[in-house]
């Protein structure tokens, strides 16, 4: 698993990177093929002070990509509001992936003596 960490408007400290990478050990934790996962913290210019903060992500697994993002007012609940919107994104997939396919019963057979 590779995870990406960048910034726009916001220098990506080692305290952000290890937060970021100790949340999302989460979903690898869930789901163990997952190959890339990209994750970009900003800072908008907007007068709604609770919005500003924004953290995106997007996740590549075996066959599918999922993509998220929250704002909040602090940066750092704004990632845990992301790793639970992916995790639910994640989970969802990986019961949907198996198998759900019932055996069939098994007939019955009465011995008449």
């Amino acid at each position: 698993m590779s995870l990406r960490i960048s910034g726009h408007h916001l220098e990506v400290t080692q305290a952000i990177q290890g937060y970021v990478s100790e949340k999302f050990t989460r979903i690898n934790r869930h789901f163990d093929q997952v190959t890339d996962i990209k994750v970009l913290l900003s800072v908008d210019n907007e007068k709604e002070k609770d919005r500003r903060q924004k953290a995106e992500c997007s996740i590549h697994v075996k066959g599918h990509d999922f993509f998220a993002e929250t704002v909040h007012a602090d940066l750092y609940a704004a990632i845990d509001l992301l790793v639970d919107k992916i995790d639910l994104q994640v989970a969802k997939h990986k019961t949907k992936m198996q198998n759900h396919h019932h055996v069939a019963a098994k007939r019955l057979v009465e011995v008449t003596e």
